[in-house]
């Protein structure tokens, strides 16, 4: 059974920094592309970042030169650095498989004074 375990969300102040992780289980990741993305209340879920199996990555608009995506094979994790955090980054965090398509149970983060 495949299951991806987000953690490291929490509450931060604008201008702070969190780490998220997900640890991967029932799957190696390291053949796989792996993804984040956040739902924010009322709206729709956005990719935020990728990672594809051989390391290269794109971000989403709002968050480039902010987040950073990266992945540990040995593992069987991928993380994102998040910097430079805006109330507007305030959302659940999901951790993706694109394909076949897994997904976390999502990790909460509030940015706010």
């Amino acid at each position: 059974q495949v299951q991806l375990v987000e953690s490291g969300g929490g509450l931060v102040q604008p201008g702070g920094s969190l780490r998220l992780s997900c640890a991967a289980s029932g799957v190696e990741i390291s053949g796989y592309n792996m993804e984040w993305y956040r739902q924010a209340p009322g709206k729709q879920r956005e990719l935020v970042a990728h990672i594809e199996y051989n390391g290269r990555t794109n971000y989403g608009d709002s968050v480039k030169d902010r987040f950073t995506i990266s992945r540990d094979n040995a593992k069987n994790t991928v993380y994102l650095q998040m910097n430079n955090l805006k109330p507007e980054d305030t959302a659940v965090y999901y951790c993706n498989i694109p394909t076949p398509g897994y997904w976390g149970q999502g990790t909460q983060v509030t940015v706010s004074s």
